[in-house]
């Protein structure tokens, strides 16, 4: 219509016998308009402008109530009034960002994918940046098997945020598993329906199984069977698929023996397939862990039978939880769905059996549940009596019976004091303190080299923390180390060495205590070998001893009168910890009468002076050597002279407001 119109103007302007023009200019302009309508038009726009911002913020209120009657009701589960408080607010504010990940996590819960991933697009033209937006979408296009997308999706959240890198990864193995379980039960649906006889053998064998009130040794014989059935991805997908978990766990037979209301042989025996049976379905497959551990049976059964007085039962149930603990996606089903404070429990009677062969089992499980922070977090509130406790009564006997300690258990608590909440808890128990002193001199006595090894590995660890229980057993500590130090296993020195460097700085009658016992020669002789944790101990302790004690200093001196392992240090060194205190050591020395004086002609000033000067990021170290460079010139002022020659005085006021 617009173009006719056109059209029929144009033809009109050409009829007309000259062209269209204004002949009389009729422009008139107000050289003086009045002021008032102009304000009053201002006041019109200012009030509009705070009319609408008053609308605005009352339906923000109100979209914000609704919200959160929507987070009410998605709390309960009723994802379909969540969906419509949602929508209500998003008809109030149509660019409330929260409105729509909310919303597209109800339609995730009820399966509407496709609108989810509508609201999670919308959720990003309110705010392009949202985390949430993408996780939705991710989980949304995974309902949808869509598999490209939803990588893209998770993906996109480590670029706006790169330290989630970890969260990233957890979603990205969630598709991984979705994408092999597609794949895998395809393969299977298509081999059982070629006629494959191993395929067609699983249904099968679960049919016979399906049949209720027979003989222990009826299904014990079919699990053995079953078990060889499904040795690979198709037949662990089979009895996945043909609802396998519920035909075993559904029989009163097999939960009784797993609830261990029976006792008897043939209970155990089909307790000993079940367990491996299910071992075999779980090997490397995801999907069929997950399944087993929603099973209510296996929950209530497998914590109980770590401690079964079967051995074959104990030892299948600690192989299957191994299992678990192996993989991070296992230990995460085992930390949300088992009982943490009875398993750990549980796991520490078996390490405390040292006669048994599961006792390395149940302490690698212990190792590879540590390293989730998951787990160490649930374990805090129940230390004492999951940890502790069992832990002081166990090395307490090993001690009483003079057997080995098991090196598996240092081990395993070496992994649990990595968390910061339980390593400050066990340094702070004085029975866990006297156990571990028990249990050093026991493994002196018995030349058990390994298991010491770990224990003062632990005890360095431990040591970290200040602690009114390590300052009160410090001077034994120390004393049990001191004799360590004589030992012929440079591993062995090396930790007490560092057990020592943690101890003394938190007692000083500890270090008179290691001054009076020779320790300043011991560590200048391992300042000469070749080692870095070793040279980091040993400097460190010689810091401390010579900052509290002429005697240290002189001890010092007569084993290198021109105290020349530390300026090798100096020189050679690019630790910090170890140039820090090598300077230390050096300004402690310089304040005995007569050390700068033997110290003339050496290139002591050079090398304090390079470190004074060095790298802005190790203050510590400048000022530590600018302290040695000045006692050492204000005790023999010759030194001041080679200063001023390399221009020292210039250098060290150009770093003095840096080290301040």
């Amino acid at each position: 219509m617009q173009q006719k119109a056109m059209a029929k103007a144009d033809c009109y302007i050409k009829a007309f016998d000259e062209p269209c023009r204004t002949k009389i200019n009729k422009t008139a302009i107000n050289t003086n308009p009045p002021r008032q309508p102009c304000l009053n038009f201002m006041k019109i726009m200012q009030k509009d402008a705070e009319d609408r911002q008053m609308k605005r913020l009352a339906r923000v209120t109100k979209a914000t109530a609704l919200k959160d009657k929507g987070n009410e009701a998605y709390t309960k589960e009723d994802y379909e009034t969540a969906v419509k408080y949602y929508s209500d607010g998003l008809a109030e504010v149509r660019d409330m960002q929260p409105l729509y990940t909310n919303r597209a996590q109800a339609y995730i819960k009820l399966g509407r994918y496709k609108e989810a991933i509508s609201d999670c697009e919308w959720a990003l033209k309110c705010n392009e940046r949202c985390i949430k937006a993408y996780v939705h979408m991710g989980k949304a296009y995974l309902g949808l098997k869509k598999y490209n997308e939803a990588r893209n999706s998770f993906e996109k959240m480590q670029e706006i945020e790169p330290w989630r890198e970890k969260m990233v990864k957890e979603y990205l193995h969630l598709v991984h598993m979705e994408e092999n379980r597609e794949s895998q039960e395809m393969t299977a649906w298509q081999e059982l329906n070629k006629g494959e006889r191993k395929c067609a053998a699983v249904p099968q064998l679960l049919e016979q199984l399906s049949r209720p009130s027979q003989m222990a040794l009826y299904y014990c014989g079919g699990f053995e069977i079953l078990s060889q059935a499904v040795n690979e991805c198709t037949g662990q997908t089979l009895f996945r698929l043909n609802n396998g978990f519920s035909i075993v766990s559904s029989n009163d037979t097999v939960r009784s023996c797993l609830l261990q209301n029976t006792n008897d042989p043939e209970s155990q025996e089909l307790c000993v397939s079940v367990l491996k049976l299910w071992r075999i379905i779980c090997l490397e497959n995801d999907e069929n862990q997950k399944m087993l551990m929603t099973c209510p049976v296996t929950r209530q059964s497998i914590v109980q039978l770590v401690i079964s007085d079967h051995v074959a039962v104990k030892r299948e149930c600690l192989e299957l939880i191994g299992l678990y603990s192996k993989t991070s996606h296992g230990r995460r089903l085992a930390i949300e769905n088992l009982n943490l404070h009875n398993l750990v429990r549980n796991l520490m009677v078996c390490i405390s059996e040292p006669k048994h062969e599961q006792e390395t089992t149940a302490s690698c499980i212990l190792e590879n549940f540590a390293t989730e922070k998951r787990f160490c977090i649930q374990l805090r509130n129940v230390l004492t009596d999951s940890v502790i406790v069992p832990l002081t009564k166990m090395l307490t006997n090993f001690g009483k019976s003079h057997q080995h300690i098991p090196p598996s258990l240092i081990s395993a608590l070496g992994s649990l004091v990595r968390d910061d909440v339980i390593r400050e808890n066990v340094a702070l128990n004085e029975e866990c303190w006297k156990a571990f002193m028990a249990a050093v001199r026991l493994c002196s006595a018995s030349k058990h080299k390994e298991t010491l090894y770990l224990f003062l590995g632990l005890i360095i660890n431990l040591s970290t923390v200040t602690s009114p229980v390590i300052q009160e057993h410090a001077v034994l500590l120390c004393d049990c180390c001191i004799g360590l130090l004589k030992d012929a296993d440079g591993g062995i020195i090396t930790r007490a060495t560092g057990v020592l460097s943690v101890i003394l700085p938190q007692s000083s009658e500890a270090v008179q205590h290691v001054i009076q016992g020779k320790v300043i020669r011991t560590m200048c002789r391992l300042l000469k070998r070749n080692g870095q944790a070793a040279t980091k101990y040993a400097i460190k302790t010689l810091a401390v001893c010579t900052a509290a004690s002429d005697l240290a200093r002189e001890e010092l001196l007569k084993s290198d009168k021109k105290l020349s392992i530390l300026r090798h240090l100096l020189s050679s060194s690019c630790d910090e910890m170890v140039s820090g205190n090598a300077a230390l050591c050096l300004a402690h020395c310089f304040e005995l009468d007569g050390v700068a004086t033997c110290l003339l002609g050496t290139d002591i000033v050079l090398l304090l002076l390079r470190h004074a000067a060095g790298d802005a990021e190790r203050t510590t170290v400048q000022q530590n050597a600018a302290i040695a460079l000045g006692k050492l010139c204000r005790s023999e002022p010759r030194h001041l002279d080679r200063l001023r020659e390399l221009h020292g005085i210039e250098i060290l006021h150009s770093c003095a407001k840096l080290i301040s």
